[in-house]
């Protein structure tokens, strides 16, 4: 680390504090060659891995582009755009791994972007998802209209970013294509 005052080439850790709820390391430096001190803030480096392999570091202001374009012409503020790319990025660092697929990005947004708008909900789905037809869409209005007014034998649907211990789904014994219990 070099010193901002003299920009020797080393320092001296005076101290070392966890904050931003252990999302980085608050440092006291003192530089042994001007003596001057300084503090450092060390992030994780949070990167996104695509489905190509690239690796690229996660950007909030990417995300907040993407929601955006599918909030065009929707009532929703630029205020709202940055809790929800907050949202994210808290979202995705909570898992505290370090690469995140890109899958896993699409996906924090997805729940929070629902509760914000659902219009803009369904347009950023539908290209996430690679909605192929009309069908796709009316499941999943089915499935915005059933959250809104639950009928009580609808399947579970589950949500990763409520629940991302849910490893092994299990619908409805009243879900289609479910055999009966025995």
């Amino acid at each position: 680390m070099h010193c901002p005052y003299c920009r020797h080439n080393d320092s001296k850790v005076l101290d070392s504090r966890t904050a931003e709820d252990g999302g980085s390391i608050r440092r006291r430096r003192q530089c042994p060659a001007c003596e001057r001190r300084f503090t450092t803030v060390e992030q994780m480096q949070l990167v996104v891995v695509k489905r190509s392999g690239v690796v690229e570091p996660f950007l909030r202001d990417k995300v907040i582009s993407g929601v955006r374009k599918a909030c065009k012409g929707r009532p929703v503020s630029e205020d709202q755009l940055a809790r929800l790319g907050q949202l994210v990025e808290d979202s995705l660092r909570a898992s505290s791994q370090p690469e995140v697929p890109a899958d896993e990005v699409g996906v924090a947004i997805l729940g929070p972007l629902r509760d914000l708008d659902q219009v803009a909900y369904l347009r950023f789905a539908s290209v996430y998802r690679q909605f192929r037809s009309v069908d796709d869409f009316e499941a999943e209005i089915a499935l915005l209209r059933v959250e809104q007014d639950p009928t009580g034998i609808e399947p579970l649907i589950p949500d990763a970013l409520a629940d991302g211990k849910v490893a092994a789904f299990v619908p409805h014994k009243l879900a289609p294509g479910r055999k009966a219990p025995p």
